[in-house]
């Protein structure tokens, strides 16, 4: 590295930015007695999973209930009832509610027997409980994850209540308030449905193997990394931000954890190489979003997608890995394109730290996935598997530790250190436990309020009402319809968290385009990769406010630039919707590698036609003679290839014959002498 540079105080300040990667938009910092509190919190929290996923869970409804009161106690304690207002302790009211939340969702804990005797026809208490629960769940969400998804299941509400006043199609026989509340609490079709079921299971214990390799280093050393292969290129940290983002998307299962993780450090160097501001925080808009494209997380979406499909786990992540490696070439043809266009060279090679010394130092902190990966492909079930690779992190950590020691070392001195290597342990581990539980709280909570939304949903009828009007407005046809489905979902999931998004998604959008004969998992990954790209949609737009900051960037100009680089891969589910050799689906090599090569051009063409470059610039017809080509190539067939190949070429000669001319021109413009 260069003199003066000092990555252990990034590092360290990593660290720190990944404990509230999830709860930046909090203002309440607190200190003393109710530090502890929360801390506590937190570590019961990840236990209580860490315990669940090694040793078996409760039911259903038990286990979702506990972990729901989790949710709503850290949200109360953590987060203020403004973001503006900046707290320092925990007001009467906020312990008063977390009291009252413990208290709604125990009471199905504790009167479960009772419940399911008695089920259908509930009492004056289990309504108290279930009405406060429902508006507990609700002010929460609206303090962590923000309102709008808040406002959308107030609206489903309203919509369950007054049904026979709804107009046309939408109408339905209603449901008064007993009935409400009935269904969404005292059952697993609403608030303790399969969102929060899966958020209580499978994505807890994977967040938590995120954040555990997390303090061990991992995500340092995939900045590193990335740098180190990439960094001395025509724009190196825009493309290390890239391929780093993506490693880390691929234990973070968030877009704004993973932007402020990766953008604390890429940011300034894209900068320094010449990217503007705004480009260099929309860049790591786009790189931090498709992260939750990355297996084996997903944005924790991959596991919800389980219980809506019934496909295994493996076969999901296995469909996922060529459509999210194509998005990443996307957006780095994009950077490199910028780059080229404006002449920005990368960092110089003794500025970088070196590949081998990275591998051979910390690349065992790549075991833990092979672990988990093996486990998951001989059969484990996702929290088995999950569980295994914490302790087989966990283990790994202190036997590198000790090696680092020197065997005489610990030999000769191990009374000495074993306390203080005991102590740092701990320190860690609870640091992991604590960044886990918060980074759950958003997923929980999203996952809450969108079952009060799929709960009114399943009450009214309202999915298949939906899924028919979409079909029926595009009369049938596939592409109408897919069409239909991606501005659908775009418009459903703006401003909305991405686990939520692709709940309420799969409900309502991707029925329509099973319907008209999209395999079933290809239908679940399109909205939820449209769902991903609501995510970036202007103006609400969470990780631009928070990469924007790190940039000294206009937040709007940095989330419309994160949006552009995103539509590189627009074209993508469109392919893998019509064609599903892209998932490795009922296809061999040769129709996989076809599917891929198409894939690739047409992504050229688009990101070239957005970056208005390719050679030189575009003169109009030529971008859109290149948005032609990406079109075409969607089709997958060699006669649409051909003509896209002809298009790009067609683009390829007209740069070379108009370069060539400006260049004769600059020859023999007549150099003039000096006087």
């Amino acid at each position: 590295m260069a003199p003066g540079h000092k990555p252990e105080k990034t590092g360290r300040r990593r660290i720190s930015v990944e404990a509230q990667a999830e709860v930046e938009r909090s203002s309440r910092t607190v200190t003393g007695v109710f530090a502890l509190l929360i801390l506590a919190v937190c570590v019961g929290f990840s236990l209580f999973h860490l315990y669940t996923a090694g040793f078996g869970a409760f039911v259903a409804l038990k286990q979702r209930s506990v972990h729901l009161a989790f949710a709503l106690v850290l949200a109360f304690l953590a987060f203020p009832f403004a973001r503006r207002m900046r707290q320092r302790t925990i007001p009467i009211y906020d312990l008063f509610l977390a009291l009252a939340a413990v208290a709604s969702t125990m009471y199905i804990f504790v009167n479960y027997e009772d419940l399911m005797l008695r089920g259908g026809k509930p009492t004056t208490m289990d309504l108290v409980a279930g009405g406060v629960c429902i508006l507990l769940v609700l002010e929460a969400t609206r303090r962590v994850v923000g309102k709008p998804l808040v406002i959308l299941a107030g609206l489903f509400l309203i919509y369950g209540y007054y049904g026979p006043h709804m107009p046309g199609p939408f109408a339905h026989r209603g449901a008064d308030l007993s009935r409400i509340i009935d269904h969404l609490y005292l059952g697993t079709e609403g608030l303790f449905g399969i969102p929060l079921g899966v958020s209580a299971t499978y994505i807890i214990i994977f967040i938590l193997f995120g954040s555990f390799l997390q303090v061990t280093g991992a995500g340092r050393m995939f900045i590193e990394l990335a740098l180190g292969l990439f960094g001395w290129m025509r724009g190196g940290p825009a493309k290390a931000a890239v391929v780093a983002s993506g490693m880390i998307g691929s234990i973070s299962g968030s877009s704004v954890a993973n932007a402020v993780t990766t953008g604390t450090f890429t940011i300034p160097l894209m900068k320094r190489v010449g990217f503007k501001p705004h480009v260099a925080g929309g860049v790591e808009v786009a790189a931090s979003s498709s992260g939750q494209l990355m297996p084996p997380i997903m944005g924790a979406a991959a596991f919800i997608m389980v219980e809506y499909t019934g496909i295994p786990y493996i076969e999901i992540i296995k469909a996922a890995a060529i459509p999210c490696i194509l998005s990443y070439c996307a957006i780095l043809f994009m950077v490199h394109l910028e780059a080229v266009k404006n002449g920005i060279k990368g960092l110089p090679r003794n500025e970088l730290p070196p590949v081998k010394r990275i591998l051979l130092t910390q690349g065992h902190l790549l075991l833990p996935f092979f672990v988990l990966i093996y486990m998951l492909v001989v059969g484990f079930t996702p929290m088995k598997a999950g569980f295994y690779a914490i302790l087989f992190t966990v283990g790994l950590a202190l036997t590198v530790n000790l090696l680092k020691l020197g065997h005489r070392e610990v030999r000769e001195n191990w009374r000495r250190l074993l306390v203080p290597a005991t102590v740092a342990a701990l320190r860690l581990g609870v640091q992991a436990l604590e960044i886990a539980a918060r980074n759950c709280v958003s997923v929980a909570l999203a996952c809450a309020t969108a079952g009060i939304i799929i709960g009114i949903v399943t009450l009214s009828g309202l999915g298949l009402k939906l899924s028919s009007i979409i079909v029926q407005a595009a009369g049938g046809e596939l592409w109408l319809t897919l069409i239909f489905t991606m501005i659908g979902s775009m418009v459903l999931g703006m401003g909305l968290p991405t686990t939520g998004t692709y709940i309420i998604l799969a409900a309502i959008t991707a029925p329509a385009l099973v319907h008209v004969g999209v395999p079933l998992l290809a239908a679940h990954l399109f909205v939820f990769y449209f769902g991903i790209l609501a995510d970036d949609t202007p103006p609400i737009n969470l990780p631009a406010y928070a990469t924007a900051g790190l940039a000294g960037a206009n937040p709007v100009q940095t989330g419309i630039t994160g949006f552009k680089y995103d539509c590189g891969a627009l074209m993508l589910p469109f392919i893998f919707a019509t064609n599903s050799a892209l998932l490795l689906i009922d296809t061999d090599w040769l129709g996989v590698l076809h599917a891929i090569g198409a894939a690739l051009l047409g992504i050229l063409a688009m990101t070239s036609a957005l970056q208005n470059y390719l050679l030189t610039y575009h003169r109009i017809w030529e971008r859109v003679m290149l948005f032609a080509a990406a079109v075409v190539l969607v089709h997958v067939s060699w006669y649409t290839d051909l003509i896209g190949i002809g298009l790009i070429l067609l683009v390829l000669v007209l740069h070379k014959l108009r370069m060539r001319k400006e260049a004769r021109q600059v020859d023999t413009v007549p150099v003039s002498s000096a006087p």
